[in-house]
């Protein structure tokens, strides 16, 4: 079942789709993570985000966890991190990569991501719905996106099982995680991870769908990226290290965890400029797709 929350008079009221296209009055809401803020509070939030967009987010969420799930992506991100940023170095990585036929091996993701699922926290607060102007962050020249599989949960969950966790989830999103990558490294090398690089601003798409319908084909979704209308990179979810149910069980080891947090998948290959050279620039229009799911898309202002 499709989702989404629509601009009303007095504030935004959430809807599902019909099989003929058309939209009806949601009743129950939980797939979309419940009510979890207060009305006034949400209702001042999405007024700020129409003085943007004629779109709303399909839920406002009260966390965001965002994982690292594949290897190829790490793969292939640090490779375009050193390219643009050390290109000498990379130089050097080119002819061992060829001479061994292997990654090089500096490139693969830490060790730890082989043994549990791997995440940060970043800022629920930031985001924005599709069709906002999105600023370039006025101390970054290096701005990236991400296209990820984003959810959302409709249950609690505290030491869950992954069959318990993965029947937890509401509904799915396109995510999309806007990168300052030239900040993003010197913030890698403090120990504390990402901040500003991450912090000022991520986005989903309008509109949700629910988990009995993506589940099934979870390891078997495609998507696009264009810049200015053209098709630049496709992706699809296929090799993931851990499950969903296995991300979500780790994340509620001795934790509790609420309906309405948020979870990424972190990018799927090929879902960022870093890894496929095609950066954002002030002036651009940037589209993301994701099979059924949804669109997001962004015009980058200076």
């Amino acid at each position: 079942m499709k989702l989404r929350r629509v601009h009303t008079g007095d504030g935004a009221v959430a809807e599902y789709q019909n099989a003929d296209g058309s939209w009806d009055t949601l009743g129950d809401n939980s797939a979309l993570g419940g009510s979890p803020f207060d009305e006034q509070w949400v209702r001042s939030v999405d007024r700020r985000h129409r003085q943007s967009s004629d779109l709303t987010l399909p839920f406002h969420p009260v966390s965001f966890r965002d994982f690292l799930l594949y290897e190829q992506h790490n793969i292939a991100a640090s490779r375009g991190l050193v390219r643009r940023f050390h290109p000498g170095q990379f130089k050097a990585t080119a002819v061992v990569e060829k001479l061994t036929g292997r990654p090089f091996p500096k490139f693969k993701p830490a060790k730890l991501f082989y043994e549990q699922p791997i995440y940060y926290m970043s800022n629920h607060l930031t985001f924005v719905p599709s069709g906002t102007p999105v600023k370039m962050p006025s101390y970054s020249r290096a701005l990236d996106y991400e296209l990820e599989i984003g959810f959302v949960l409709s249950a609690p969950l505290r030491n869950a099982s992954p069959a318990e966790a993965t029947a937890a989830i509401g509904s799915f999103v396109l995510l999309n995680d806007f990168s300052a990558r030239d900040v993003q490294r010197r913030e890698m090398a403090s120990g504390f991870g990402p901040q500003k690089s991450k912090h000022f601003g991520s986005s989903m798409s309008a509109t949700a769908v629910t988990a009995d319908e993506v589940l099934p084909r979870i390891n078997d979704l495609t998507g696009t990226v264009a810049l200015n209308g053209e098709v630049v990179s496709r992706v699809n979810s296929a090799g993931m290290q851990w499950s969903l149910g296995e991300m979500l069980a780790h994340a509620s080891r001795d934790e509790q965890l609420l309906p309405g947090e948020f979870f990424g998948t972190g990018t799927l290959p090929g879902g960022s400029g870093m890894e496929t050279g095609n950066w954002l620039s002030i002036g651009d229009t940037l589209t993301l797709t994701l099979d059924n799911i949804g669109t997001v898309e962004h015009k980058i202002i200076g």
